[in-house]
């Protein structure tokens, strides 16, 4: 049969779709950075943010004008101006370079606070969670803690202390570990009944060695996420400290005394107590975006989707 003879003849008026190509055009993937941020956005975002601010907290002698303890009397109150960016306070203090250096004080207390809760809440959650006698124990113990609001407890156990940045980490990270510990337990009761346990088990590893190989890698992505959120929650409850006189002493410049020092003239002078609150919901911000983007980054059901 010839070539033309297998050609069908097509009725007029009826269309024709045309024919598929053999080889399908290949899918244009992305890679490298510009890949990352295409998929995972609020991470970028929220990472590109905090570095700006943990910049300007390294870099806040050389960004700032004056000394931010620094008292000028016959300058209180000014209004926002070239000289005075952020204006003044009731003290003639510079309110733009009290602002940087507030950033040092929250991430600071952030940073430590996120790091202390994250390792103890890890160290009680593994034994809790994994030492079967004691977990009834220390769980009681993390209930009764929790049952009180972090604020409270806070403030109760600064009452007890004088006001410091030391002191107030301390403070932060009693209130916030508990819930890192019931996280990281809830992942090893889960993790102790898979085979690969039940295996080590039966061939005698000791149970450190199980721990610290088979239970502990599969606790770092759930508490790295759990511990973003405790970071931007400890600058929060640092600032309600510092707000009411119970975190930084004055001398110490932080967003949360700054606003407190402002709240008398707050309906007369609002920019004392607006840019240290703008610092300090864009840092929140900041954190509180790259903590989702990294759930969804490890959870394996959100990956599936990206």
């Amino acid at each position: 049969m010839s070539a033309q003879s297998s050609i069908i003849a097509v009725p007029p008026g009826i269309a024709v779709a045309p024919a598929m190509p053999d080889v399908l055009p290949p899918i244009k993937v992305r890679h490298g950075l510009s890949g990352f941020i295409y998929r995972h956005p609020t991470i970028a975002f929220g990472s590109a943010l905090l570095i700006v601010m943990l910049l300007i907290a390294v870099l806040a002698p050389y960004l700032g004008t004056v000394d931010p303890t620094a008292l000028a009397p016959a300058k209180r109150t000014r209004e926002p101006s070239a000289d005075f960016w952020f204006g003044t306070d009731m003290m003639g203090r510079d309110i733009y370079s009290r602002v940087l250096y507030g950033t040092r004080v929250s991430l600071a207390v952030g940073f430590s606070v996120a790091i202390l809760a994250s390792l103890a809440g890890l160290a009680i959650g593994l034994v809790s969670g994994f030492v079967r006698w004691a977990d009834g124990i220390i769980m009681r113990v993390m209930d009764g803690m929790m049952s009180i609001p972090p604020i409270l407890l806070a403030v109760a156990l600064m009452a007890l202390t004088r006001g410091s940045v030391g002191n107030v980490i301390t403070a932060i990270t009693i209130a916030e570990f508990p819930r890192v510990s019931r996280l990281v337990r809830g992942v090893v009761l889960s993790l102790r009944e898979q085979p690969y346990v039940d295996a080590a088990v039966a061939a005698g590893t000791r149970t450190p060695m199980i721990i610290l190989r088979h239970i502990l890698p599969n606790t770092l992505a759930p508490m790295t996420v759990q511990a973003t959120f405790i970071c931007a929650s400890a600058m929060i409850v640092e600032s309600i400290l510092s707000f009411i006189g119970a975190g930084t002493p004055p001398n110490i410049p932080s967003w949360g005394n700054i606003m407190a020092e402002g709240r008398a003239l707050w309906q007369v002078k609002p920019f004392i107590v607006f840019f240290p609150a703008v610092f300090l919901s864009l840092t929140v911000l900041a954190v509180n975006l790259l903590g989702d983007g990294l759930r969804d980054m490890l959870d394996p059901r959100m990956a599936k989707r990206l």
